[in-house]
């Protein structure tokens, strides 16, 4: 139980932002899960709304409810660990691995694999069903990821996530196999982004006023051209993508918006599908039989919660990009 008065610092202010302040062991977004799970008491009077605002010498209690352990069980499913100590692991996903269970994905997962690994020192602040995960990668999206195995090791790393590296050392680098030729060898993507109006389940550019708009900045770099000497007659590019913030199916939706979808991208880039069946069939058939849509994350880079290093870690492109890129190379 945390048991607080509030001072004259608090007059007007927002109670989850008061006590992120004044409780530096716990993170705004755990406060604020709280709040709404009914946990926060006002002068006796249990409140639920994180905005609500507070005067001078409130009376405020917050109930911290016991840890209740991961409800997915552990699997032996093999992880390509590329760090790990007490507070973190640092893992190679590959494409194809879910990240946490939810709906038609409740067991064969990275949570599973983590639980089986680590045992009962995951970081339980994501919740039964994302126990240490900080951040995530789509299904189909390859590469690195940090996961923590304490409390303390989450909170730290949230902050630095929530951050996007514009005041700490967080990077998050991308590589991707786009469609087309880029007008410019390096560009920033800025827009909002919110649900789809024409269908639900996908993203999309939207209006700052809709209520889920989410600003998102993209920075990118072309690497290399395909498929013609001309790059303003490339088929396809190979890019480098750095995000500034970090909204779901950011980089598929931004490229698919400048007219550049990612290769494979079955929901942002079926439009494409009419070039795809115009390349000479070797190329066709490696194309067609993509699994996935083409973006791996090479690097990322961040400072470790307890000892303040850097630490910085790259993966390689894996095995099915490299040979897509091989196949776009020879097409002359």
């Amino acid at each position: 139980m945390i048991r607080l008065v509030s001072d004259d610092t608090a007059e007007g202010q927002r109670v989850d932002q008061w006590l992120a302040k004044n409780c530096p062991e716990m993170s705004r977004s755990r406060l604020q899960a709280l709040i709404r799970e009914g946990q926060l008491k006002i002068n006796q009077l249990v409140i639920r709304e994180p905005k609500t605002r507070l005067k001078t010498g409130d009376s405020i209690e917050v109930s911290l409810p016991e840890p209740v352990a991961a409800q997915p069980e552990g699997e032996a499913i093999d992880l390509d660990i590329l760090y790990e100590d007490d507070d973190l692991i640092v893992i190679n996903k590959p494409a194809g691995l879910v990240v946490h269970p939810g709906n038609g994905n409740e067991t064969g997962t990275l949570v599973n694999a983590l639980i089986y690994h680590c045992g009962s020192s995951l970081s339980g602040i994501g919740g039964v069903k994302r126990p240490g995960i900080v951040h995530r990668l789509d299904k189909d999206t390859s590469g690195v990821m940090v996961v923590a195995k304490n409390d303390h090791a989450h909170n730290v790393l949230s902050r630095q996530f929530a951050d996007h590296g514009r005041q700490g050392p967080l990077e998050r680098s991308y590589q991707a196999v786009v469609w087309g030729a880029l007008s410019q060898k390096a560009g920033v993507i800025d827009t909002y982004l919110g649900r789809s109006s024409r269908d639900r389940i996908k993203r999309a550019v939207v209006s700052p006023t809709q209520m889920d708009a989410r600003h998102a900045i993209t920075h990118y770099q072309l690497l290399e051209s395909f498929g013609k000497t001309n790059e303003k007659e490339a088929i396809a590019s190979l890019i480098e993508c750095r995000l500034e913030t970090g909204r779901t199916h950011q980089i598929r939706v931004h490229m698919a918006h400048i007219g550049h979808p990612l290769v494979g991208d079955q929901v942002y880039g079926s439009a494409f599908k009419t070039k795809a069946n115009m390349l000479p069939d070797d190329l066709k058939t490696i194309v067609a039989l993509f699994p996935r849509q083409a973006l791996h994350a090479a690097t990322l880079v961040f400072e470790h919660p307890s000892t303040g290093k850097i630490m910085s870690f790259t993966s390689s492109l894996p095995a099915d990009m490299l040979e897509l890129i091989g196949a776009f190379r020879k097409f002359r």
